[in-house]
């Protein structure tokens, strides 16, 4: 066990040594980046396609996948808005955004970076409504915002592959750089699962409501959505210090701090 983490840690040195920092720039944290960002768009872009081509979108016509798509270019306005007034703009050049409904029974949504954003059918009974979407859409591409699949894909290159760059691996073991990148996106996962850490999901809370409220959202949506989400978990998860996730009681009350915050930026539709 001494050795394996002894092995472990002189890797993700290595991968320090060879690594350079992104800075959140909602935040100002400073994360892990091996991975360059357009390298990271464009592995989104081909994993988007392949997923796409698994999973067929409803229908654009049906009800509920035109409410996915009009929430979400809502909050992509409201990502712009947020972005020009906090001189931030840059950080989403080149962003496509795209909204799709897929009929899938898990409870899980995730954003690819680059804007790519996919809504599980299975989470329509917990979100119940357009604002409590607006809370699990805006929250997914805070996410994205942040760069948060960067670090994640980037912490887990250094554990398994240390100084290796991604177009090395992605030479020598694609299949494994695609599981890499699907898993620090969240596809396949369980929304409120995703072992994120806690600083990125209080990062993505904190960016979501914010972005929500810009799109004309009410931000206390929130707390009923997640208290249903902690419901719907059956109370089967780790407690909190054997977890890098929030435990649903911490995540609603650090909500409710950045409630305030996000109701600022709260204007209703049509006023």
């Amino acid at each position: 066990m001494k050795r394996n983490l002894s092995l472990t840690l002189v890797s993700l040195s290595a991968a320090l040594t060879f690594s350079s920092c992104y800075t959140n720039p909602v935040t100002g944290r400073r994360g892990l980046s091996l991975v360059d960002e357009t390298q990271m768009r464009q592995m989104a872009d081909q994993q988007y396609v392949a997923f796409l081509s698994e999973n067929r979108p409803v229908s654009a016509s049906s009800r509920d996948a035109e409410m996915v798509k009009r929430v979400g270019t809502r909050i992509a306005n409201g990502v712009r808005t947020y972005m020009n007034s906090i001189g931030q703009q840059a950080e989403i050049n080149g962003y496509q955004w795209e909204f799709n409904l897929v009929n899938n029974n898990e409870a899980n949504a995730w954003c690819m970076p680059g804007g790519k954003v996919v809504v599980y059918s299975g989470i329509l009974p917990l979100t119940q409504n357009e604002a409590g979407l607006a809370i699990v859409m805006g929250h997914e591409i805070g996410h994205a915002i942040a760069h948060h699949s960067n670090e994640r894909m980037s912490q887990q290159m250094a554990l398994q592959f240390g100084s290796q760059t991604l177009s090395s691996v992605l030479s020598s073991r694609p299949s494994a750089a695609a599981n890499i990148f699907n898993a620090a996106v969240g596809v396949g996962g369980q929304l409120g699962s995703l072992k994120f850490a806690r600083n990125q999901e209080s990062e993505a809370d904190r960016m979501g409501l914010i972005f929500a409220a810009l799109a004309g959202y009410n931000p206390n949506e929130a707390i009923p959505f997640w208290q249903r989400m902690a419901a719907a978990s059956g109370g089967n998860k780790p407690p909190e210090f054997l977890s890098t996730h929030p435990s649903d009681e911490t995540r609603i009350n650090n909500i409710r701090q950045l409630l305030p915050e996000a109701m600022k930026y709260y204007r209703p539709q049509g006023k």
